[in-house]
């Protein structure tokens, strides 16, 4: 039997189909360093894009052979952004000069022949490549994509990259932002135990995770720990990274525990028993868990809004989890919100249980971690936003509509 290398058997379990012999077999798959693969021309190319009023773009490539014969191997992709055209040198947030870099790694990965290009992602590549001023922006911009395949092992060592042997080409309309640390990158849970149990694609249906309270998340990427605590009733759900895509997401294999990501044959993740869990995922280490909660949290008949705008009176919050069976613990409303309007939450028709603090923003409002009896939270920014409350842990977001 040809060898196959340790770093490969490392990678590829699960993933290439063995061919098992009890001696030597030229039919067993080798690694080999892929030749070619080409990208498929994309819709978008026709026209420009608008990087701000676009939500993404979605582009499709061939399957480079990393074996001899062209067994199935699971390998990374990488997407390449260039205002120049050339691929020589790339961006490096760790370098003090960029100057001469010409291209700019995204930071999503996939595993799959095709891939979602957030067009927020795309605009921060530009605008790192570019260093634009507010009124430097232009107008137009074109922009190359090339896409990267490797394999890599458990260290995450790269093997055998290939750049694709052509490119795209994009005209975009790019937008001007401030260049801080990326927003920690937040998946979604979804399915029969969430919401509404509808399997749809906005809240109810599907929800946010929560960041984790002193989390360092990588200031380029966004990627490190997200969690939520709450009520599973044993209809299963999933994770999702886009709430209109599948693209990436978390499933379950044979058997709850085994959790599997981007495998289309997954399953809904089942608890074995209902009660309240924490479910982890590690968006860096693409780790994943599901535990069952150690407490035992109070279940609220109803939450409510109390502050400046109403003159501290309750304004009721709907419940998230109305689904048959379900014990509800996420509330939401959605509110017009002043600047410098201040805000509790609190148990409907009592200030028995309230909870106030800090917050973090970010670009699509703030969050913070509501302390008992804290602080007023006090409205940064005029606007309309969702706003979520966790009953258990406190955690809030106000998502600007």
């Amino acid at each position: 039997m040809k060898k196959i290398f340790a770093f490969a058997t490392l990678l590829l379990t699960g993933a290439m189909a063995m061919v098992s012999c009890s001696d030597d077999n030229d039919s067993n798959p080798t690694l080999v360093q892929p030749a070619t693969f080409s990208i498929n021309e994309v819709a978008e190319a026709q026209g420009q894009v608008d990087l701000m009023k676009s939500y993404s773009v979605t582009m499709t490539w061939s399957q480079p052979k990393f074996t001899e014969p062209n067994a199935p191997v699971i390998p990374t992709y990488s997407i390449l952004v260039s205002t120049k055209g050339s691929f020589t040198q790339a961006y490096d947030d760790k370098a003090e000069d960029n100057s001469a870099a010409d291209y700019f790694i995204l930071p999503e990965t996939f595993s799959s022949c095709t891939a979602v290009l957030s067009t927020a992602s795309i605009n921060r590549a530009l605008m790192l490549l570019n260093q634009w001023s507010a009124d430097a922006v232009p107008a137009m911009q074109p922009v190359t994509i090339r896409v990267k395949a490797d394999i890599r092992d458990a260290s995450k060592r790269v093997y055998m990259p290939i750049l694709s042997d052509n490119s795209i080409q994009l005209k975009t309309v790019p937008y001007y932002i401030e260049l801080v640390a990326a927003d920690p990158e937040v998946w979604y849970l979804i399915g029969g135990d969430i919401g509404d149990g509808k399997w749809g694609n906005d809240i109810p249906s599907s929800i946010p995770m929560h960041t984790v309270k002193d989390f360092v998340y990588d200031s380029n990427t966004g990627k490190g720990e997200i969690t939520w605590v709450g009520y599973l009733a044993g209809n299963g759900f999933k994770l999702k990274k886009f709430t209109t895509s599948w693209d990436d997401q978390w499933g379950q294999g044979n058997s709850f525990g085994q959790f599997v990501m981007n495998d289309g044959g997954s399953g809904n993740i089942t608890v074995p028993a209902p009660g309240i869990y924490t479910i982890t995922l590690n968006t860096a280490a693409n780790q994943l868990s599901v535990e069952p909660y150690e407490g035992n949290p109070t279940k609220f008949d109803g939450m409510a809004v109390s502050g400046s705008f109403n003159n501290w009176s309750d304004e009721e919050m709907k419940p998230v989890h109305t689904y048959d069976g379900a014990e509800n613990h996420d509330w939401m409303i959605i509110k017009d919100m002043k600047e410098n309007d201040e805000i509790k939450f609190k148990q409907l028709g009592t200030w028995d249980f309230n909870k106030g603090g800090s917050f973090i923003t970010y670009s699509k409002g703030f969050y913070g971690y509501g302390i008992d009896n804290g602080s007023n939270i006090v409205i940064p920014e005029d606007g309309t936003y969702l706003i979520l409350f966790n009953d258990i842990t406190g955690y809030f977001q106000f998502i600007q509509q």
